[in-house]
């Protein structure tokens, strides 16, 4: 499991936080929540360490998967 400072941890609940307001009111299941957090998580892990590059990376997902559920 990757070890995350608390001052990322901040950064990537902040995204997390931004991005969900990208998913309409109706379509913002526990699972679509869960896989924005996943999304962050793994971006993380491969070493985006960014608020704008943590939001951008979970945004293109979160408009595929918006875009399916429509």
């Amino acid at each position: 499991m990757a070890d995350y400072s608390p001052e990322l941890i901040r950064v990537m609940q902040t995204a997390l936080d931004d991005v969900r307001t990208k998913v309409p009111a109706d379509q913002a299941t526990q699972g679509i929540k869960l896989q924005m957090a996943e999304f962050i998580l793994k971006a993380a892990a491969e070493g985006q360490t960014t608020y704008d590059g943590l939001l951008a990376a979970t945004s293109d997902q979160v408009q595929i998967i918006v875009s399916m559920l429509a």
